[in-house]
């Protein structure tokens, strides 16, 4: 979080969340956060987070950054190749990470899904039959691991949903990463079996059709994430998001539900738990 706090921003740990709350999608090897990271994770401990999934990037991201996490046992893993890097999900790279799951699974037991993989329409930096080639041989590599799978779909719902069901994903443990989209968006994810996790845009004044989404998604179908340290939850809005700021994002998703904010808090971390076959706390 900034230095520089104002006195309308209040402290995450002031909203006295219980600290079962389940933190699903994190970048915690990106600057600035792997720079303070013993500081960062002690922050969202006091705030309510018990435990977290840090997301790698491919496999060299992996091999790069894994040892920072050496200490912290509550930070588990996924892997994959982001659409916008699709190029890079050679042959070459997917039996990589196919590798390191299975080591992880015979000693450390910590890399519990494939993600964040999918579509990528709105940067247009890689070309969509690169992208949707890199997604198959993932979401391949998912299931020959009996892993879940962590959705990014950027401007390509259509085209995400449809690969998923013709390759047959239906009513797999998937989840929809960053969710942003509206009633009918979230309605379609919910049919097909999967999961939406909820970021810190849903508490921005202008994402009324999200706050929308979220009010008809059953509960036992959320989750709750930063995308740290990006998409930062107001009233932080404008400074570095990191894994306490999810705080505020439950208590906004709680107003969507007409919930008690702890109550949300539990019953996401539990979702979350279950969907990645994470420790009870």
């Amino acid at each position: 979080m900034s230095k520089k706090k104002k006195q309308d921003r209040p402290a995450p740990e002031t909203l006295q969340l219980p600290c079962v709350g389940v933190e699903s999608h994190a970048h915690l090897d990106f600057k600035p956060l792997a720079e303070d990271l013993p500081a960062v994770l002690a922050r969202a401990r006091a705030a309510g987070v018990d435990r977290l999934l840090q997301i790698f990037l491919g496999p060299e991201a992996y091999r790069n950054g894994v040892a920072l996490f050496e200490a912290h046992r509550n930070v588990d893993f996924a892997i994959g190749v982001h659409p916008n890097s699709a190029e890079q999900c050679t042959d070459a790279a997917v039996a990589e990470m196919e590798a390191i799951c299975r080591e992880d699974a015979r000693t450390a037991g910590r890399m519990k899904a494939i993600g964040e993989i999918g579509l990528d329409y709105y940067w247009d930096r890689v070309d969509p039959a690169v992208q949707r080639a890199a997604f198959a041989a993932q979401l391949e590599l998912a299931r020959g691991l009996a892993l879940p799978v962590v959705i990014h779909s950027r401007e390509a719902h259509a085209d995400a949903v449809a690969m998923l069901k013709d390759l047959g994903f239906a009513h797999r443990p998937v989840l929809w990463h960053c969710f942003g989209g509206d009633l009918d968006q979230a309605r379609e994810i919910v049919a097909a079996g999967w999961h939406v996790s909820i970021p810190g845009p849903v508490t921005y004044a202008k994402n009324t059709a999200l706050r929308e989404a979220v009010a008809a998604i059953p509960l036992q179908r959320l989750m709750l994430e930063t995308d740290c340290p990006y998409l930062t939850p107001e009233p932080w809005r404008g400074t570095t998001n990191e894994p306490a700021l999810m705080a505020f994002t439950a208590v906004e998703v709680a107003r969507c539900k007409a919930m008690d904010p702890a109550a949300l808090w539990a019953a996401t971390g539990e979702t979350a738990r279950a969907f990645f076959g994470l420790p009870a706390c």
